[in-house]
């Protein structure tokens, strides 16, 4: 009995320590992949505006910045499958942002796998409500659905202007924001200069879930 207990007491402490103990490593390498996730998306705004979205420097562009995400990919995947989805306590606020980037950032196969994991991380307030949102959003329309929280946009090359891709129930969407704590639509979309009226939304919808289904024919 004594035993058992002496086990079990050793057992919960190393589990307790392996929570909550900051690991110095993992941090730093988690902040170089969080730094090499945002170095040249940075840079995707600028360049198009000067060179245009089908120039070749756009291209090359692109082309450095795919290279990286499937470097960091490979980092990320690792980390997650052998500790899990570690908190800000362990990894630092970048370390963990950057495991929400380089899922956000990659595969739809690879969003699925990991998708359930930040969900249980959010419960044990391992990682954001507001990043998991933002990958919700991605799978759902990757999938072919719509939306949850408005928080995708894409350019429209016709008119040279942002739109919101297709959201469910839009009436309702700065409650669902807010909910896991992100600012309402008219606010966020003001980052990309749009202007957010959920009425002539909800009449352009039915012709831009058209478009787009026939451009993805």
């Amino acid at each position: 009995m004594k035993l058992v207990t002496i086990l079990t007491l050793v057992l919960v402490t190393k589990f307790s320590i392996g929570q909550t103990t900051f690991n110095d490593t993992l941090a730093k390498q988690l902040e170089i992949v969080y730094n090499d996730d945002q170095i040249y998306r940075q840079q995707l705004d600028s360049v198009q505006k000067k060179y245009g979205p089908k120039s070749k420097e756009m291209q090359a562009l692109w082309q450095k910045l795919n290279q990286q995400d499937s470097i960091n990919e490979i980092k990320v995947k690792a980390i997650l499958d052998k500790y899990g989805w570690l908190g800000s306590n362990i990894i630092g606020v970048n370390g963990n942002d950057a495991l929400f980037l380089v899922i956000q950032h990659a595969d739809l196969s690879i969003q699925e796998k990991y998708l359930p994991i930040m969900k249980e991380a959010v419960k044990n307030r391992n990682a954001k409500a507001s990043s998991l949102a933002l990958l919700e959003d991605r799978v759902a329309l990757r999938q072919g659905k719509k939306q949850i929280y408005g928080s995708q946009v894409s350019w429209n090359m016709e008119t040279n202007e942002y739109f919101v891709l297709p959201l469910i129930d839009p009436d309702n969407a700065d409650k669902r924001r807010a909910d896991v704590g992100l600012p309402p639509l008219a606010q966020y979309l003001s980052n990309w200069n749009m202007k957010w009226d959920v009425e002539q939304y909800k009449k352009d919808l039915p012709k831009l879930e058209e478009k787009l289904k026939t451009k993805n024919q």
